[in-house]
């Protein structure tokens, strides 16, 4: 089995599907490699996310199982597995999933999950699996 740790990276192979199984909450992203200052993230998203931005960075959507919208201001963007979005820094959006998705995210390592909205769903501090 692979491991990782972001002080002491090991070239082993990371099982997508384990790293899934490891976890069944929504909206909490999971660090699962890092590379040139940015993290890969797992997530699942269920429900409504807040509506939110990143001045700073932009961040990249991977669908690996289910679908979801991704709501901006002027319109939604349906996303199905193998579908891939950036979301371009500065663009307010909100991520909507009306049955479980499993997504991977990259962004970089400062990126809050919130953004500019703040609140009981922001992850300061995210896990490492």
């Amino acid at each position: 089995m692979g491991r990782f740790s972001l002080s002491n990276i090991y070239m082993d192979k990371i099982c997508i599907a384990e790293k899934l199984g490891l976890f069944a909450d929504h909206w909490n992203p999971r660090i699962v490699a890092e590379l040139n200052g940015q993290h890969v993230k797992l997530a699942k998203f269920k429900g409504e996310f807040v509506w939110h931005k990143h001045d700073d960075e932009d961040e990249l959507f991977y669908v690996l199982e289910g679908s979801f919208c991704m709501q901006f201001r002027d319109k939604n963007v349906a996303l199905n597995k193998g579908d891939m979005l950036v979301v371009p820094r500065g663009v307010e959006h909100r991520p909507v999933a009306k049955e479980e998705v499993s997504v991977m995210l990259f962004e970089p390592a400062a990126t809050v999950n919130t953004g500019n909205a703040g609140g009981e769903l922001t992850r300061e501090k995210l896990d490492t699996i």
